[in-house]
């Protein structure tokens, strides 16, 4: 079976979805590996890289020709699905429940599609779990780019010229990206607090040293791994309990995004009018519609000398990490999912049946092929 693995063309990405380490593990499983040309060259892997571990250059067009499966890692475009045959397995995050449109023109090639982003959150699939890998890494980059951005040092730093006091960070959103962003700010010696609408995220907020700040909760909601859509009370409530610290607060990081959905308003402009001259927040939600009202995809907005900074952070600052892990969730996956490097659709596993999307044109409803 021949692999492909297309450059991405998305504006600002610079991952690659498979490292030349990653190739030659496929290549070592039985796969034939075809690159295209100039794909890992933003994420510091050049061409010779890949050649020398044993995948082949090619142009886009030859790799649509001669792969069997196509890989990416952001959402196959219109340019893309005019190349796409029957034949081809299409893998890379489709983000399906937000892109119905695209899932449609997806069947309409008859090509078969798996969607990264639905690989179910259970023990076994953590090695596969892209989300979790990318998110790791954008927690730890929005801190960065928050000190960078703030007009204050995160540490308490003690000279003869006076006492400069520790600045106070605080998280919406203890996900995977909360949890590393608490750890960071906490490393760089800031003071931090955080809420999140799953109260069992209390016990990991204070295992890394940072206050959780509590909200009443109804005592029947279900844990998930997922942030939720909170209910209007739960939302007054939140809002009641974290304007005291968002007021006080020299970097607030947002981090909390619904599957499928647009992401929870959680900061407005209101609020926005009475946190502190030079404040910055980073909302890692501004993909999907941020988590900040006055939030903008790629764009630093300010208002009321408050600096707010729509991002994903991970794929375009720390690409050479973010691929090297995502390559490595990638090659979990296909192993996963074939025997002797040919696929096998089995939908006893968990996995498969989550992640296969669509199955030569037609598209999956809850798991089976209508």
């Amino acid at each position: 079976m021949i692999l492909g693995i297309l450059k991405e063309t998305q504006k600002g990405e610079t991952r690659v979805s498979i490292t030349p380490k990653i190739a030659k593990q496929l290549i070592d499983l039985g796969f034939e590996v075809l690159v295209e040309e100039d794909a890992g060259e933003t994420a510091s892997f050049k061409n010779k890289d890949y050649r020398e571990a044993g995948a082949v250059i090619e142009k886009r067009g030859v790799i649509f020709k001669d792969a069997d499966v196509l890989i990416k890692i952001n959402p196959f475009d219109a340019d893309d699905l005019k190349l796409v045959r029957k034949e081809h397995v299409l893998i890379s995050q489709l983000f399906h429940k937000s892109n119905p449109d695209l899932i449609q023109k997806i069947a309409a090639t008859g090509a078969s599609a798996f969607s990264l982003d639905a690989i179910p959150r259970i023990s076994r699939a953590q090695d596969m779990d892209v989300l979790s890998s990318q998110s790791n890494l954008a927690g730890y980059k929005a801190v960065i780019r928050g000190a960078y951005e703030m007009t204050k040092i995160l540490p308490l730093m003690m000279t003869p010229a006076g006492t400069i006091t520790p600045a106070r960070v605080l998280v919406f959103g203890v996900g995977v990206a909360g949890l590393q962003a608490i750890a960071t700010a906490k490393r760089l010696g800031a003071i931090v607090e955080a809420t999140d609408i799953r109260p069992e995220t209390k016990e990991q907020t204070e295992s890394l040293g940072a206050k959780f700040i509590e909200v009443e909760h109804d005592q029947n909601q279900e844990a998930s791994v997922y942030a939720k859509v909170a209910s209007e009370d739960y939302a007054r409530k939140q809002r009641e309990a974290v304007n005291k610290s968002l007021y006080q607060a020299d970097l607030v990081i947002t981090t909390a995004m619904v599957p499928g959905r647009k992401s929870p308003v959680l900061i407005d402009e209101e609020q926005v009018s009475h946190m502190k001259n030079g404040s910055v927040i980073i909302d890692l939600a501004a993909d999907q519609g941020g988590n900040c009202t006055l939030s903008k995809r790629h764009e630093i907005v300010v208002k009321n000398g408050v600096k707010i900074i729509g991002t994903t952070i991970s794929p375009e600052s720390v690409s050479t990490n973010a691929s090297e892990l995502f390559g490595k969730n990638m090659y979990n996956f296909i192993n996963n999912l074939t025997k002797d490097s040919q696929f096998e659709y089995n939908f006893e596993d968990e996995i498969t049946n989550a992640t296969l999307i669509v199955q030569n044109g037609t598209i999956r409803q809850n798991g089976k092929t209508a």
